[in-house]
């Protein structure tokens, strides 16, 4: 707790937050209210649901470039979580028959929570209305997603607290009888743990506001001890466990917005405040803005440019950043993660509450730097951010291995923009358990086996490319390894290159006109 007080003294008047001040009751945060760039977020980000609604059933469909994190199918399919989504820009926006359109969605998604409190999934929601009823011997990701409680519990909170008025009182009480639910499904299920920080960090603020409405004091020490746990985990090593993500770090933000806006208590709302100015300040230590990404290593990414597909990370910078400076694609039809850019609303209505110092940073490359942050007591991240490479190394004292091409942890990556101004990437997509490291001249790479390695570059030339020399556009890698076999696997618009029988190998990089 001293810690948490200095930092109230010291950061406080640095905090710069692009929404409203800490509400205390309905702001009824609108469109007019809001800065340029977020306004012009939220407006792309309604005509895309509007594009994707199906005014027939009451819910958006899966855009066909890529559905959102965790969405279950292909593209065409309804969404229930994101159409909950949708309602709540509906309210903000408020104009003639949004009202009306927001109830008819939220009854729509209403009727996808299972409600049986004898299974596993009880309290949370289909993905897509089609889904099947999970079996008896159901399996966890495949046959349902228990995170749909806290996205969609989440969503309803934040309507309940915002825009009470705009929502009939029986739908009122339909979706606090709905969180009362996922909360009890949740606890009942008993997967989560504090350490899985998106969910997490949701899942607490919303037991804190269940409790705080039903007067349920059980409920509310639960909910206390539980959030001091994930503060504890943060404060530990000055970072969360699941660490530095293009995606999942912008769900955190949102929690943490959560925790700071709406907590019961003033704690509460300072923890959250804390934990997520120090976010801010990490993420922006990993930023290059002359290349308009993150650099690795990640624990859980879709994608290694964020200049090509939409990440929640992104869609917050977007608020405090041009367009044409901010790390995310033009959007179309087609762009992949495309409905992550629904998470607009939420984002406009909380705030982007960012510290000066980090937003200089985003703005402005402050100059190379190495990084290197503990995260637990078996993993610490190493970076290079350098003028025109990034290079990410995790070292996992070879706890974690990667588990294949659609793996989302990337223990090894690059990233530096080729001469046709496209940024061009390395990382490392199946590993055995491994530990890699990264300096500011390359990478090392420990493990045991067969590794294989994914690049994209504009212009790459698979000649160019020999196992102990890459002549990529733009860069050049020499490689030392004791490595027994090469080969290189054609992809779509990247190779594979994969080396086996090694236990060592060495990426000295170095970026070329």
């Amino acid at each position: 707790m001293r810690k948490l007080v200095v930092w109230m003294a010291l950061c406080g008047a640095t905090l710069i937050l692009y929404g409203q001040s800490l509400p205390q009751h309905a702001r009824h945060v609108s469109p007019a209210s809001l800065n340029r760039n977020t306004g012009e977020l939220f407006q792309e980000s309604m005509h895309w649901n509007e594009y994707f609604f199906d005014n027939a059933v009451s819910l958006v469909k899966s855009p066909s470039g890529g559905s959102a994190h965790g969405s279950h199918g292909e593209g065409g399919r309804y969404m229930v979580r994101e159409s909950s989504w949708y309602a709540l820009g509906l309210l903000c926006r408020d104009q003639a028959g949004d009202r009306e359109r927001a109830a008819k969605i939220l009854d729509a998604v209403l009727k996808q929570q299972y409600t049986d409190p004898n299974v596993p999934w009880y309290g949370t929601y289909k993905r897509t209305p089609a889904e099947p009823t999970p079996p008896s011997k159901s399996e966890l990701w495949r046959d349902y997603d228990p995170n749909w409680r806290v996205f969609i519990g989440t969503t309803f909170a934040m309507i309940l607290i915002e825009y009470p008025d705009r929502v009939p009182a029986e739908l009122r009480q339909r979706m606090y009888k709905a969180i009362d639910l996922g909360i009890t499904g949740e606890m009942r299920e008993g997967r989560l743990v504090p350490a899985y920080t998106n969910i997490a960090l949701m899942y607490g603020f919303l037991w804190d506001f269940a409790a705080t409405h039903d007067h349920n004091a059980a409920w509310k020490k639960k909910s206390v001890a539980w959030n001091e746990e994930v503060y504890r985990l943060f404060e530990k090593y000055g970072t969360f466990p699941e660490y530095n993500s293009p995606t999942y770090s912008g769900v955190d933000i949102y929690g943490l917005a959560l925790w700071r806006d709406y907590g019961s208590s003033a704690h509460m709302r300072e923890m959250g405040a804390a934990m997520e100015t120090s976010l801010w300040r990490e993420l922006a230590n990993y930023y290059q803005p002359d290349l308009r990404n993150l650099s690795g290593p990640f624990d859980r990414a879709y994608g290694m440019d964020m200049t090509h597909y939409v990440s929640v990370v992104g869609v917050w910078m977007r608020t405090v950043l041009d367009a044409s400076s901010a790390p995310l694609p033009p959007i179309s039809a087609t762009t992949d993660h495309l409905a992550d850019i629904w998470f607009s609303s939420h984002i406009a209505i909380l705030g982007t509450a960012i510290p000066q110092d980090a937003l200089t940073k985003m703005q402005h490359f402050a100059g190379a730097h190495a990084i290197r942050q503990n995260i637990s007591a078996e993993r610490t991240a190493t970076a290079w951010i350098g003028d025109h490479v990034l290079i990410g190394g995790e070292l996992t004292t070879k706890t974690k291995d990667a588990g294949g091409p659609s793996s989302q942890f990337h223990p090894a990556t690059i990233h530096w923009r080729t001469p046709g101004g496209e940024i061009g990437w390395v990382q490392l997509v199946a590993c055995p358990l491994v530990d890699a490291s990264a300096d500011e001249n390359g990478l090392d790479i420990d493990t045991k086996g067969t590794i294989r390695l994914r690049i994209h570059a504009l212009g790459l030339k698979k000649e160019q490319i020999k196992a102990a020399a890459w002549r990529l556009p733009g860069l050049q890698v020499g490689i030392t390894t004791n490595a027994s076999g090469f080969s290189i696997d054609d992809g779509a618009d990247s190779v594979d290159l994969v080396y086996s029988g090694l236990s060592h190998m060495r990426l000295d990089i170095k970026p070329v006109e």
